[in-house]
This record gives structure tokens, sequence and C-alpha cells, in this order.
């Protein structure tokens, strides 16, 4: 603003407004306004406080890092654990075989032993599940088997014979004896109270049971027929009239889904093989529950 040939009724004009814009926080700046006659006043009004633009707060910028992919490799996933594989024994390997049962990878078994087939049964049950084909039972094998089977019972573990048997009768503890106990289908063959081999047995159905007690080995038939039922009764060692201990291919295919007439079956057949081989004619036999 600026103001020129101002009288004494304008310099109290100039001073008035002069005040007034100190008032409101101007700055009034006077050139000559002690300046005598008409020697000009020029104000500048200065000092206007800004007009403040507040600054915009700058948005946070990511850390070029958090973006940044990671150098480090992803960790591998964990390689499957081989928990049994062909060759190995045991009660796992039992329930492993009864479990393949339940899914119909198997229909032999359970026998303890992992066999030709349990190996081709797991081999299958993983190529359809889109796992590798080894046949070994591994973790991740074993987790999708667990997963589509129930917990088999005391029969279906053995199905086929084998389950742990109890002390044997002191009337096999002396003597060559062929100890056979009907409440665990069990046959031992022991000499003079050591057990130098077992196997699991079968025995004759409620129409043509087992008969029980003591008796002696009093033939022995190593490729024998029956000429009562016309069925073959390889390495057959008789102690009780038509009864005899000998192999049983009905057994081997079957299991317990079947009995003998009368016999003690063995579905093992190299295991009776070797005992046909130490068994004399007179060695004692005692069957039992």
């Amino acid at each position: 603003m600026r103001m020129t040939g101002m009288g004494s009724t304008g310099r109290v004009a100039a001073v008035a407004l002069g005040a007034v814009l100190v008032a409101a926080g101007c700055t009034v700046q006077g050139t000559g306004a002690e300046g005598k006659g008409r020697a000009p006043v020029r104000m500048e009004v200065t000092g206007h406080p800004p007009t403040s633009t507040p600054k915009s707060t700058p948005k946070s910028t990511p850390s070029r890092d958090r973006h940044r992919p990671s150098s480090a490799p992803p960790a591998a996933p964990e390689t499957a654990r081989v928990l049994w594989k062909r060759g190995d024994t045991g009660r796992d390997v039992r329930e492993l075989q009864a479990r393949l049962r339940q899914v119909e990878w198997l229909v032999d078994g359970p026998t303890g032993t992992y066999d030709d087939l349990t190996e081709r049964a797991v081999s299958g049950f993983q190529g359809k599940r889109g796992l590798p084909r080894t046949g070994r039972t591994d973790s991740v094998t074993w987790q999708r088997l667990l997963g589509m089977s129930h917990e088999p019972g005391r029969w279906e573990l053995y199905l086929m014979g084998g389950q742990p048997a109890a002390a044997p009768d002191p009337r096999c503890t002396s003597g060559r004896v062929l100890c056979v106990s009907k409440s665990s289908r069990t046959l031992r063959w022991m000499i003079d109270g050591r057990t130098v081999s077992t196997m699991s047995v079968r025995f004759g159905s409620q129409y043509t049971p087992t008969r029980e007690g003591v008796f002696q080995v009093y033939w022995k038939s190593r490729h024998h027929v029956s000429t009562l039922y016309d069925s073959a009764m390889p390495y057959a060692m008789f102690f009780s009239g038509g009864q005899a201990v000998h192999y049983s291919s009905d057994f081997a295919a079957r299991g317990y889904a079947g009995a003998s007439h009368g016999c003690v079956n063995v579905r093992d057949e190299a295991a009776i093989a070797d005992l046909y081989a130490q068994v004399k004619t007179g060695d004692k036999v005692v069957v039992y529950w």
C-alpha cells in the first residue's frame, strides 16, 4: 500500500491503519514517517503470515527387502523314513499285513515276515496313491495306510497263526516232544525243555476235533495221501489213529478260514520239511489247551 501527499489528517489515518495492521500481526515499515513537510510517506505491509500449506506426511515406503525375494532356497521336504522292508519280521510287520488285508491289497497273512507278497502289496498301495513305488513301507506310506484302516484285533493279527505262546505244558519239558498248544495255535519242537523251533498250526473242526493228550509218533510218511479224504498229507507224522502232524496247502492258502479233519496242519512247508527230518518214530506228542 502506498500513500503520498497526505496532510495531518492523512498521517493520523495512516498511523491508525498501521496500528490496526500491527495488531493483526503485520509489520509496518515507514520511510520518512517523521519527514518534514510533504515528504512522501511510504508504507509497506510486510510480514504477512504465509498461507500455511501443511506438508503431506509422506507415506512410509516399505523396505525394499520386504518385497525382495529371499535368496535362501526353500527348505526341502522331509525325506520319508523307511520303517520296514523285505526281510523284516515282528509284530509291527504283522500289523502292517493285517491293515493291508483290510484295504484288500494283501490276501495272504499276516505272517509277521515282510516277504515278496507284502512287498508287492505295498508297492501297489503306493502306486495307487501317487507315492513312489518302492515296496518299502516308509513313514508317508504308513500314515496313509493308518488313515484308511483300523487297529487290527488279535484275531486279525494271527489269522494265519503264530501268536505268542505261553509257557509250554509241563509234559513237554523233558525228552523229545512235539508240543502242540490249541490255545495259542502253535507247535513247538522241544528237546529236553529247550524250544528248537516254533510254527503255527490249525486243528480239526467241531465235527472232527483233534484229540488231546500224550501220544507218540508211530509212523512217518513223506508223500502220504489220505485214503479217506483223498487229500495230500505230505510230511505226515502220525500220532493217534489217522491223525497226524503234516503240511497243508489249504492252510497255507486259507488260514483259519478252514479246518482239518482232525490232523495238526502246518502251513510253512520249509519249516515242516526241516521238522520231519529231525523227528523220529517214538518221539512224544503232547496236544493240550
